[in-house]
């Protein structure tokens, strides 16, 4: 079953439609420049509300290994994705302190892929830029050997030719899933629908 992951969850309403759509994954961007950034001591509020099963993680751009592990320890987030130009090393660190980690990579190229190929994290999320919303070129993809979450302007439209054409560990969505900047749950519902039809 291809893993769903809604990101850019900042209100006590964005859990409540989580925990009735139940993705596998749900993310808090603690990335400052964002407009859906939110503090990891309101994250910590927020996933005491979120259903048990499903694993909230934090969106993390550059930030120090101090801060993304206070995220972790203070129970806002149980995984941690990178979205900036963190090293091998900074991946590393954070798995020995039993973290697991989500690397972001922005493809433009097929360098791009074999960096994704190699990368130590537990897990890679290709996507087309910082939360852009616009696809890139699948075609780049090519035969990636490990599993990988697939963002970049994956809506229900289109999951399901997303899907059957790349077989992905699972897909990622956030503005596909906002009405005026904010979480819409008829949204959500399709979005999962779409997923879970793609099977």
């Amino acid at each position: 079953m291809t893993k769903i992951k809604m990101c850019g969850l900042r209100r006590a309403e964005d859990i409540e439609f989580a925990n009735m759509v139940k993705p596998d994954y749900i993310g808090y961007v603690f990335a400052e420049k964002s407009k859906r950034y939110i503090t990891p001591e309101k994250a910590a509020e927020l996933t005491k509300l979120l259903d048990g099963d499903i694993v909230p993680v934090g969106v993390f751009v550059d930030e120090t290994m101090e801060n993304v592990i206070a995220a972790v320890k203070m129970g806002a987030v149980k995984m941690v994705q990178l979205h900036g130009s963190e090293s091998e090393d900074f991946v590393s660190k954070l798995k020995n302190r039993g973290i697991p980690v989500i690397k972001a990579f922005q493809v433009g190229s097929a360098e791009d892929i074999a960096a994704a190929e190699c990368s130590c994290a537990d897990l890679v999320l290709l996507d087309s830029g910082k939360g852009s919303g616009q696809t890139f070129d699948w075609s780049l993809i090519g035969g990636i050997k490990r599993p990988y979450l697939l963002a970049g302007g994956i809506t229900a439209e289109n999951a399901a030719a997303a899907i059957g054409k790349l077989r992905p560990y699972g897909v990622d969505a956030s503005s596909c899933l906002e009405t005026d900047g904010f979480k819409d749950i008829a949204k959500m519902k399709a979005f999962a629908q779409a997923v879970r039809a793609a099977e």
